[in-house]
């Protein structure tokens, strides 16, 4: 795909596009998107999919600054922000006409970006409008026009939808001796399963090729069974429950951070995802401890176990 692209962008776009992460050539494996989001939605990705994830795949520039290089429309190239919500894209694809697979947002979530088997970009989220018969001439609109009829400043709508806890009470509790009954609730709500696995290489790829994050086998094995959970709260929950996404993708760009835990704590933490309103890091040690922080970093379980049961529940 990368062959097509180059002549037709403008100047600005191919400087957006080279600052926001790509390069000629640039190939990441999109496994772990596709497990995750046909386990999340059943979604199932075409050829026109694939090519768009692998050469663009978790490329943003959503939290830039105003400046001379910079996108009218930010977008975020992350296709789960898209997972749960598969009535939407069942809809957007009616109205397109077309089977459209997720590869991101734009306009500060305002709007999905889907692909359609032709290669053809639609975006949307109340309704479905092409923005561009290929992804390169998609990416130019995006960089050039400000593609959303929103008002200035664009305001954030909520994240992407997560399974519904209210119910969790209803979910099986066998969960065996890892968890309490409700962590295991909690948890299967949320997309866990026994024997849960799904492949990492994503995520390793990405966070490689932006930071030069190395993964060791603890954070990879935590990652495989619990990559891509997220617990929110609501109203008249626990109050003990922490907010968390395990997602990775969010330390992209913030290597010194990980840099200045790691030296805290005295071991080499890897991202796993935030806590608290995106307000904490989340990072694992090669001895499977679970730290947590930003400013400050402080030890929040010695096991990815109990780390989950005590985001969960908090200090019982």
């Amino acid at each position: 795909m990368s062959g097509e692209l180059r002549p037709v962008w403008s100047t600005l776009t191919d400087q957006v596009m080279r600052k926001s992460g790509w390069y000629p050539g640039r190939s990441v494996p999109t496994v772990t998107w596709e497990s995750i989001l046909r386990e999340h939605g059943g979604f199932e990705i075409h050829e026109s999919g694939r090519q768009f994830l692998a050469e663009f795949g978790g490329l943003d520039n959503e939290g830039w600054p105003p400046g001379p290089i910079t996108a009218q429309s930010p977008f975020r190239l992350d296709p789960l922000t898209a997972e749960w919500d598969e009535e939407t894209f069942a809809r957007l694809s009616e109205e397109a006409g077309a089977d459209l697979y997720p590869v991101g947002q734009a306009n500060r979530r305002t709007s999905y970006l889907g692909v359609a088997a032709d290669g053809a970009v639609y975006i949307g989220k109340d309704r479905a409008r092409l923005l561009a018969r290929t992804p390169a001439e998609a990416l130019e609109q995006l960089v050039e026009t400000r593609c959303t009829d929103a008002p200035l400043p664009l305001v954030p709508v909520e994240p992407p939808p997560v399974r519904n806890l209210r119910g969790h009470q209803e979910l099986s509790t066998d969960t065996g001796q890892r968890w309490s009954a409700e962590t295991g609730q909690v948890l299967q709500a949320a997309g866990w399963y026994p024997g849960r696995s799904v492949p990492t290489a994503t995520w390793e790829s990405i966070l490689r090729e932006h930071d030069g994050f190395e993964i060791h086998e603890a954070a990879q094995q935590f990652l495989a069974e619990f990559g891509a959970l997220a617990v929110e709260r609501g109203q008249n929950w626990p109050k003990a429950w922490r907010e968390f996404r395990l997602d990775p993708l969010l330390a992209k760009w913030d290597h010194e951070i990980f840099e200045v835990l790691s030296e805290e704590v005295g071991a080499d933490l890897y991202p796993l995802g935030m806590a608290d309103r995106r307000n904490q890091y989340l990072g694992m040690a090669p001895h499977g401890k679970v730290y947590v922080g930003m400013d400050y970093v402080s030890l929040l379980a010695d096991t990815g176990d109990k780390a989950i049961e005590k985001l969960i529940e908090g200090n019982k």
